[in-house]
């Protein structure tokens, strides 16, 4: 398949959504069965939830940006393992349900069709992260998501406030006591996000190539090469992520690059929770379809 065919599944207008996906081993707030999840599409934002690892910490590995190439696999090989010769069109069709919501945000869920649609159940007990201000729709609508451990992928314009989901998920990991990696496209992104969720949570790493500090936190920042390269290696840490956030998700359609976060979504394991965030995903609903298919969500 041609790497224009691959990335053409972006490049539709379409309004902003939320997508909800089914998880593996309990099920998610908006489709259910005793062994799988849901997939949540918001448009203007996008919701996903997936199943949650041991508490059992590691110390994290330091990884650098260079892998041997040897040990790299292909965009082909990583295909012709997963038996679907495509990212999009041989997937599935799933069940898709538009969840009524607030004016100017899409909430839709994605999940298997032999899976039952379950509603989103309201949260019991104080929040992981309160703020001072009132939150916008989307928002209000990835948290709860968020809440159910669903994943989650949020489509929004820049400067629209999905950080603060992104967020909401580093506050339910450190309370939980569990980990969560945040990954950017860029070293300066990385930089930044480091500055503002270690201000706020202290307990934040960072894995650039260049730098490294704190690599035992339970959050850590780095790049995407980054983690691609320890689940190239295979490194523990990867094993006991509850949560993964993709900011920029939309580096997915570069003709060069998009690899990167091809083969890392593909590598980790099934049991991660994700958060994805992007301006400028108009097919977001297809794009959550392949979540959901690829790992059982």
């Amino acid at each position: 398949m041609s790497d224009d065919a691959l990335f053409d599944v972006f490049d539709q207008d379409e309004p902003a959504a939320i997508v909800e996906l089914p998880q593996q081993i309990e099920p998610v707030v908006t489709t259910t069965t005793t062994t799988a999840t849901t997939t949540t599409v918001i448009k203007t934002e996008a919701v996903v939830d997936v199943e949650k690892p041991s508490n059992d910490k590691r110390s994290w590995e330091e990884e650098d940006d260079q892998t041997d190439a040897n040990s790299k696999r292909t965009r082909t090989e990583l295909l012709t393992e997963t038996g679907t010769g495509s990212f999009f069109e041989n997937v599935p069709r799933m069940q898709i349900h538009t969840v009524e919501t607030f004016e100017s945000c899409l909430h839709e869920v994605v999940l298997p069709p032999n899976f039952e649609y379950v509603p989103l159940k309201a949260p019991v007990g104080p929040p992981a992260k309160e703020y001072r201000f009132n939150l916008d729709p989307f928002q209000r609508e990835a948290i709860t998501c968020l809440q159910n451990n669903q994943s989650v992928l949020v489509s929004a314009h820049t400067s629209a406030g999905k950080t603060v989901v992104a967020e909401y998920a580093v506050a339910m990991a450190l309370r939980d006591k569990q980990r969560v990696i945040y990954t950017t496209p860029i070293k300066a992104l990385s930089n930044q996000k480091y500055r503002e969720l270690h201000e706020e949570f202290h307990d934040v790493g960072l894995m650039t190539g260049d730098v490294t500090l704190n690599p035992s936190a339970s959050c850590l920042i780095m790049t995407t090469e980054i983690l691609r390269s320890m689940l190239y290696r295979g490194s523990e840490i990867t094993r006991e992520v509850a949560w993964v956030i993709f900011d920029e998700i939309h580096y997915l359609r570069d003709k060069e690059r998009g690899v990167i976060w091809e083969e890392t979504i593909i590598l980790l394991p099934d049991n991660v929770h994700y958060v994805f965030l992007s301006a400028t995903i108009p097919n977001a609903k297809q794009f959550a379809e392949w979540i959901s298919f690829l790992h059982n969500q």
